[in-house]
């Protein structure tokens, strides 16, 4: 079909509101070029682009998430970046901005209920429908398989989809997924700033001393995976005690810490906790090894406000009003994987922004729900040593998850070991799914993958998942709703139980 022509196309009845497209121009120059370019609305506010690629189309769909808040339509958003299939132009994809434009401070979300229900799951979904119905018709057949990646709230949307759309997708990858969205921009993320606020309202850690706290980290932990590489194979291993570095007399300030420093470091990485002592949200917040990228929330000097700080407290008023629908906890994938989807989550053991050990809970609670039996056929976890938020950290992070997926969906072939390198380093090394991890087999250069074998530590190293909201890992907080104005109606989900009742 013309690339123009898609402009008239007839989208009536493919989403559950009328589909406006705005413009369809060839693109001739960059990666992956050539391809149209389509752009359109979902009314009433849903933003989408589609990329269809005008030679070699290979009959695969992928769509990709949004970070933050959204408001921003990009389809080269995350790991999407590294999938051969992807850069070379034979891949249809789309993405949205899930209902709002600009802003990612969650303004947009007040008084607009339509907004937050596009935000919370139907923009992904109502997305896939028009872009499906446009490449069936741009092409004259539809996508063969269809596919979807997403980091941070991406991966939450990524979650979304095969908790509440199974259908829509054959094979999806969630990475850092912001899954638990009403704990992590609440006791999480201020947890991070007002447990670091003394009595007179001053900052008790500063970013100074992270380099020296990371330091000790690595002399205490470091060699545990038989390699001293500067980088935690496994941060549950690691067993730092920051009171060590407290300051004895005359000691140098500028080389220890003092007793608050070492308490709100203690804090930072155990997590949120209420009057008293109950966890708020999955331990560890904060793993150890990743303390260099603290300075999200750990500011240089008194007086600046970091990231978090200026998002979650000063801008508070977003985060009170966050629904519980906005979270994608529900680990009964069942029709998800009776559909035949498949599923990789991943996660950078460094991650600064949402805890690692939040998509352990998850993948466990999947695991528990489903039967390990079940979720292995359709469920793989991977936990990347040394990787930040989606990406970035001392560890190797650049590598290929969509790949895998698409092996697995389409050959049936299991995901084994991913490869991650760090050009800047010089190093690559293997990632595999948990709870398997790299051992160095004692031959050859330690900064190459090729030298590394799977092993499953024995014991595992012990996690403790027990937290105040661990029930929320169920169906039962769903609800399916409809603006009514200013107005939000809602109504409960089918559950686990009622469907089971019901077959």
């Amino acid at each position: 079909m013309d690339c123009a022509a898609v402009t008239g196309l007839d989208l009536s009845g493919v989403t559950d509101a009328p589909v406006t497209i705005h413009s369809a121009t060839v693109v001739t120059t960059g990666a992956p070029a050539p391809y149209c370019d389509v752009r359109g609305t979902i009314a009433p506010a849903d933003t989408i682009v589609l990329r269809l690629p005008l030679n070699g189309w290979t009959q695969r769909y992928m769509q990709t998430g949004c970070g933050g808040l959204c408001g921003n339509a990009s389809i080269n958003y995350g790991q999407a970046a590294t999938c051969p299939p992807d850069t070379d132009g034979t891949v249809a994809g789309a993405t949205t901005d899930m209902g709002h434009q600009g802003q990612n401070d969650g303004s947009w979300a007040a008084g607009n209920p339509q907004a937050q229900i596009d935000f919370a799951y139907r923009g992904v979904h109502v997305t896939s429908q028009a872009a499906k119905a446009i490449i069936a018709v741009f092409y004259g057949r539809p996508p063969a398989y269809s596919y979807f990646t997403g980091c941070s709230d991406g991966g939450r949307e990524a979650l979304m989809e095969a908790q509440r759309h199974p259908g829509d997708f054959d094979g999806i990858a969630a990475g850092a997924p912001a899954n638990n969205m009403v704990v992590q921009n609440t006791f999480h993320h201020a947890w991070n700033v007002l447990t670091n606020i003394d009595g007179n309202g001053a900052y008790i850690l500063l970013a100074g001393k992270l380099p020296l706290i990371h330091n000790a980290v690595l002399a205490a932990c470091d060699g545990r995976d038989g390699l001293r590489d500067g980088v935690l194979d496994d941060p549950r291993t690691c067993d730092f005690d920051p009171a060590t570095l407290v300051c004895a007399a005359g000691q140098d300030p500028a080389s220890c810490l003092s007793p608050a420093e070492a308490g709100v470091v203690r804090r930072l990485h155990d997590g949120a906790v209420d009057e008293r002592g109950r966890r708020l949200e999955p331990a560890v917040a904060h793993e150890w090894g990743s303390e260099l990228a603290w300075t999200l929330f750990v500011p240089a000097a008194q007086g600046q406000h970091t990231e978090v700080h200026r998002r979650v407290v000063l801008e508070h008023r977003a985060v009170l009003q966050l629904p519980v629908y906005l979270s994608a906890m529900d680990p009964d994938l069942d029709r998800f994987q009776r559909g035949g989807g498949k599923l990789l989550l991943w996660h950078g053991w460094n991650d600064q922004h949402i805890a690692p050990r939040g998509t352990l809970a998850y993948y466990d609670a999947l695991r528990e729900t489903m039967g390990a039996r079940t979720a292995d056929r359709f469920a793989r976890l991977y936990l990347f040593p040394g990787v930040a938020h989606c990406g970035g950290g001392e560890g190797p992070n650049t590598f290929d998850v969509l790949t895998p997926v698409m092996a697995w969906v389409e050959s049936g072939r299991q995901p084994g070991k991913i490869v991650a390198s760090n050009a800047s380093a010089g190093r690559t090394r293997p990632v595999y799914p948990y709870p398997q991890v790299a051992r160095y087999d004692g031959t050859g250069s330690t900064d190459d993958a090729a030298n590394f074998v799977p092993r499953t530590p024995r014991p595992e190293p012990r996690t403790d998942l027990r937290w105040l909201g661990e029930r929320l890992y169920s169906s039962d907080y769903q609800t399916w709703c409809t603006a009514a104005g200013t107005k939000l109606v809602c109504r409960p989900a089918e559950t686990w139980l009622t469907r089971r009742k019901s077959t």
